[in-house]
């Protein structure tokens, strides 16, 4: 029992810090996750709380974690474990049933799960989370209550500024598929011979009062008794889809200049905006300002929303103004405004609102080998 209980221990431990850590390096990946579940779930009006809700969970698993692993408040430790498990299995295997987001984001974008493999993951977790439940009062205290106390209390700020950090500032690792020296041409090719999505499609037709299912092979195409209903497809096994497969930018309502930005010989700059509205008219005057600043070294940029058409008509003149996918803006960088500098498609540098300036774009393209276009 010992060997397993010292199993468990290293376990959860260790699962419950690096879940912590990984939210905590991209707190607003995970806040785009909530995101997505209260739009799922018909609770949009929950928003507000996205970030919030983000920053919370991290902290709390990385402290269970590191209650458990140290054995400092070890027995609260166990409880959090427990309190979180029993939450968030159940909530797991719902989601593993209907499926309203595809990857639950427990390890935020360092490792993808689908529902299931979460479900399966949270099922051999509570196994050990049981046994150490089984065990806590065995655990004996190493040091005063008051001074576990202070150990725990310190770490929990040291880890809240670390969140602060990223959110503040741009992700310490960048697990995003545009993550600096990048090419992303190469990102968004398919490998020769790589597999195809392959569906299965079949016919409801009706006669007589009777709905049939037919397939492609059976159904009743020469025979006018029957009339068709509806055509139904489903996926039956998934191809291979590119890290980068949903990557476009149009300018003036419909002009498609993707290839032009990523083959252009000379530095781009991309001011992107997931929300004008959001973004805040202090942060872009100050993006644009350096944006010509740029402009004047010759190297050119565009400011990039997903914005409808009224907002973009109030920037109008600050900027050339595209548009794209909003969830591409947000995979693309975790800042609202953020900024690339791209040069024949590759990813040189990316920055926040908090720290980009004329300086460091102009300090990675000083030495490029610049062609007239």
């Amino acid at each position: 029992m010992k060997v397993l209980r010292a199993l468990a221990i290293l376990i959860v431990g260790i699962l419950f810090m690096f879940s912590g850590v990984v939210k905590a390096i991209d707190p607003l990946g995970s806040a785009y996750k909530f995101h997505d579940y209260f739009i799922a779930f018909g609770t949009g009006y929950l928003q507000f709380l996205a970030v919030p809700l983000s920053l919370l969970q991290s902290l709390v698993e990385f402290l269970a974690g590191f209650a458990v692993i140290t054995g400092i408040r070890r027995r609260e430790g166990i409880w959090a474990t427990m309190i979180l498990m029993a939450f968030f299995t159940p909530l797991t295997l719902i989601l593993a049933l209907t499926n309203p987001v595809s990857d639950c984001g427990c390890f935020g974008d360092a490792i993808h799960l689908t529902n299931w493999q979460t479900f399966g993951k949270n099922v051999v977790l509570v196994f050990f989370a049981i046994i150490l439940f089984a065990e806590r009062k065995k655990d004996p205290l190493q040091a005063g209550p008051s001074a576990q106390w202070l150990v725990t209390g310190c770490a929990a700020v040291v880890f809240v500024a670390f969140e602060f950090y990223n959110l503040t500032f741009l992700p310490v690792i960048d697990f995003l598929p545009y993550s600096v020296g990048t090419h992303i041409p190469d990102k968004m090719r398919i490998p020769e011979g790589a597999p195809v999505t392959r569906y299965e499609t079949t016919f409801i037709y009706e006669k007589g009062g009777l709905k049939k299912e037919f397939t492609l092979k059976d159904y009743p195409a020469n025979d006018s008794t029957w009339k068709f209903i509806r055509q139904n497809s489903k996926i039956i096994s998934k191809g291979y889809i590119p890290p980068v497969h949903d990557f476009a930018i149009t300018m003036d309502g419909n002009r498609d200049i993707t290839d032009s930005v990523l083959n252009s010989l000379q530095p781009v700059v991309l001011m992107i905006c997931k929300k004008l509205e959001d973004a805040g008219m202090k942060r872009i005057e100050k993006g644009t300002v350096i944006c010509k600043t740029l402009s004047e070294r010759g190297i050119h940029s565009l400011l990039l929303s997903s914005s409808g058409s009224d907002e973009i008509l109030r920037f109008r003149n600050m900027a050339d103004i595209c548009t794209a996918d909003e969830t591409t803006l947000k995979t693309m960088i975790r800042s609202n405004p953020g900024y690339m500098l791209l040069f024949r498609g590759t990813v040189l540098g990316k920055w926040s609102w908090a720290d980009f300036s004329a300086d460091k774009v102009i300090k990675l393209t000083g030495n490029l080998k610049l062609t007239n276009n």
